[in-house]
């Protein structure tokens, strides 16, 4: 994973600083690529721990269509508390509850997680229903369609799309409109690549999930589509440090990164929609601690 390692050299290195929309303020650059070829490990940082049930459990929950919540909460993930949380503090309901509480709140109780646990019609909803499409579907029937009819160099309009101009206001009611915004596949020599283009990336917290969860997102299609996975490419937009994660990256640069471990993937599954949490097995994982840092809302 040096390739995450020299995106933060670079911006601390090169980035400008500039104020935001959380009044946090950051170090930013635009525009950066990287390139992970997944033949030779799966590209999860090792520089510090990553809890890679989430980033699982996140990618299942839009694959399913779902924006609440609910289903992230029952399963110990905590990767969008901080928004619902905090319109819920504003509101005339709220009774103290830490983050934690309403979290559970939210796993226990499906009239309140109604209520404060929807999202709005962000990645679920536009992967799986953008104006009644369902574009996951759509995408792994064409990819299995041009390697039936031997036409997969002519395919290069394999995209899904999460930004959805009409839905966007919505989105950034209870969640964020979508940063990581569209995602493109190409087959080549009986390979499954994927570029992911990123509007807007929290590279300390953010990005060290957003790859792990597209490799495993292109591993997957190109399983259910008889392709082996090819090279993920990570494009950005504005891919910013926040300035109170500035020490705790000075920290990971300090850290060498181990060898990449390698992700098994349960071979009897032919559905994109069929996987289960317990169809994957991360072998040889090894990591330096956890690094904390507070989202930035």
């Amino acid at each position: 994973m040096r390739q995450y390692l020299d995106l933060l050299e670079t911006i601390l290195e090169k980035g400008t600083e500039k104020k935001d929309r959380t009044g946090t303020g950051t170090i930013s650059r635009f525009g950066h690529q990287m390139r992970f070829d997944l033949s030779e490990g799966f590209p999860v940082v090792t520089t510090k721990k990553l809890h890679l049930k989430s980033i699982i459990h996140e990618l299942l929950w839009f694959l399913a269509g779902d924006t609440n919540l609910r289903y992230l909460a029952q399963n110990n993930v905590h990767i969008w508390d901080a928004w619902p949380y905090r319109r819920y503090k504003q509101s005339a309901e709220f009774q103290g509850e830490s983050i934690r509480e309403f979290s559970q709140k939210i796993a226990n109780n499906e009239q309140f997680a109604a209520t404060w646990g929807e999202l709005g019609p962000v990645y679920g909803k536009q992967w799986r229903d953008f104006s009644g499409i369902d574009q996951i579907k759509w995408v792994v029937n064409e990819i299995k369609y041009l390697q039936e009819n031997n036409e997969s160099p002519n395919g290069r309009r394999l995209i899904v799309s999460a930004w959805n101009p009409p839905e966007v206001e919505e989105m950034a009611i209870a969640g964020l409109p979508p940063c990581h915004t569209l995602f493109q596949f190409y087959v080549s020599d009986g390979k499954l690549s994927c570029q992911l283009y990123q509007r807007s990336a929290d590279v300390f917290l953010g990005v060290p999930f957003n790859i792990a969860s597209y490799a495993l997102l292109t591993m997957m299609i190109a399983q259910v589509s008889g392709l082996e996975p090819g090279d993920f490419v990570h494009s950005f937009g504005d891919v910013h440090i926040y300035s109170n994660h500035i020490e705790q990256v000075k920290l990971q640069l300090t850290r060498e990164p181990y060898p990449l471990p390698t992700m098994k993937i349960n071979p009897d599954v032919k559905n994109i929609f069929d996987f289960k949490i317990d169809d994957f097995e991360l072998i040889g994982y090894q990591s330096h601690p956890l690094i904390k840092g507070a989202v930035a809302v």
